[in-house]
């Protein structure tokens, strides 16, 4: 009887310390089950990001292959001309001076409008860390950039060594800054040089003046002067290349001066439509 209880005894030890290890082996078990799963997630997301960027790659560079541009820069009056069955009636909206104060609420008016322009840069604008976010910001709404030299000088007045300084030290800084280059460049005060031109077509930029503008004369520093002079310029023109600036006036009338063009049947050209160097 004493040798039954005994034997008893033990196979009861014998089972509950088979449930215990039991149970100690479904915890140990489960961690290393928690640690796969959540580094199979974080193993899947960075897949999908990945393949994100490669679909968005994939797109950018079958666009560019597919691409056939639709205007043609005009040096006679610098307006743009339509290539073939292209919209003719269209003005192309540029602002110099970018981004100084007032380029970002610029852009994103014209973004609730949604129309495009040009915002050409210049590189003492862009030094600081939040300039060059909002030149980032600017670029990834969808807004062009494009070169007026690093100190807004005029190239005239300059060796052929410190002009290309003041053109491609900027194309550098922007690269730097929102991944590319600019495509346009357009000299300050208009003044082109021949060796200034070389160095823009050597860096694959379309080199732009402008058919009209009037933003820095002082009878115009007024959001109705402005906007009646954009609309009724006896430079206006099909393709007409509009010059504006990162200024207080400029940024009260733009919204105007857009609305009032689509009145007047114009359409606001995209400057991704345009035919630049390869």
């Amino acid at each position: 009887m004493i040798t039954k209880v005994v034997v008893m005894f033990v196979f009861a030890s014998l089972l509950l310390i088979g449930c215990n290890n039991s149970g100690s082996n479904q915890t140990e078990k489960k961690e290393p089950k928690s640690v796969e799963t959540t580094t199979t997630i974080q193993d899947e997301t960075k897949q999908e990001q990945d393949m994100k960027e490669e679909a968005s790659k994939t797109i950018r560079n079958s666009e560019k292959e597919n691409f056939q541009a639709e205007y043609r820069l005009n040096k006679d009056n610098w307006s743009f001309e339509p290539i073939q069955d292209a919209e003719p009636k269209v003005v192309l909206l540029t602002f110099d001076d970018a981004p100084d104060k007032y380029s970002l609420e610029i852009a994103r008016t014209l973004q609730k409008l949604q129309v495009s322009a040009i915002f050409f840069v210049n590189g003492h604008f862009i030094e600081s860390d939040e300039k060059k976010s909002m030149l980032k910001e600017i670029h990834d709404m969808g807004f062009s950039i494009g070169n007026h030299t690093y100190s807004h000088v005029n190239l005239k007045e300059m060796t052929k060594e410190e002009q290309k300084r003041e053109i491609v030290k900027l194309n550098n800084l922007v690269e730097g800054i929102i991944g590319e280059r600019p495509k346009y460049f357009r000299a300050p005060f208009g003044s082109n040089t021949d060796f200034s031109e070389k160095v823009a077509a050597n860096e694959k930029m379309l080199v732009m003046n402008w058919t009209y503008g009037y933003d820095w004369e002082k009878e115009y520093q007024d959001k109705k002067a402005l906007t009646e002079i954009m609309l009724n310029s006896p430079y206006l023109s099909n393709g007409a290349s509009l010059l504006m600036h990162d200024r207080k006036w400029t940024r009260e009338a733009i919204e105007d001066i857009v609305k009032d063009f689509h009145k007047k049947g114009y359409k606001i050209l995209d400057p991704k439509l345009i035919e630049t160097p390869e």
